[in-house]
């Protein structure tokens, strides 16, 4: 399971949510195999006042990924190398405006149709 949060400015990013989506989940997809239905996206997105950054423009952008734990190190540095270059290639945006962070959580802690999410029968990998 994984869940994403995207946190930026409202008057930049609202009108981009479909492209950031795509973009992201298809790094997603491709490096760690989700499934395209598998996209669980949530745009945060704020008032210029309400997101204090100095030294980041006003195109800054924090992409929270939530996730059951058991991906390996190298590939949580794919995915975020993929990013990177995915997010500077289809939207411009220079990795200085891009913070990424994973949260892992063990699938236990998760409750998810019902039933505890240790219990779930995915049809993706968890481990890559």
């Amino acid at each position: 399971m994984t869940q994403i949060k995207f946190y930026g400015r409202r008057d930049v990013w609202a009108p981009l949510r479909r492209e950031v989506s795509d973009v992201v989940h298809g790094c997603l997809a491709e490096v760690w195999r989700l499934p395209e239905d598998k996209r669980f996206h949530r745009f945060l997105l704020l008032d210029a006042d309400d997101l204090l950054c100095p030294q980041r423009s006003e195109r800054y952008l924090i992409v929270e990924i939530v996730c059951f734990a058991g991906r390996s190190d190298e590939a949580k540095r794919d995915l975020i190398r993929t990013l990177f270059a995915r997010t500077g290639e289809a939207l411009g945006l220079p990795a200085e405006d891009l913070e990424i962070v994973i949260l892992e959580s063990p699938q236990v802690n998760w409750g998810i149709r019902g039933v505890p999410g240790d219990e779930l029968a995915l049809t993706y990998p968890v481990t890559v």
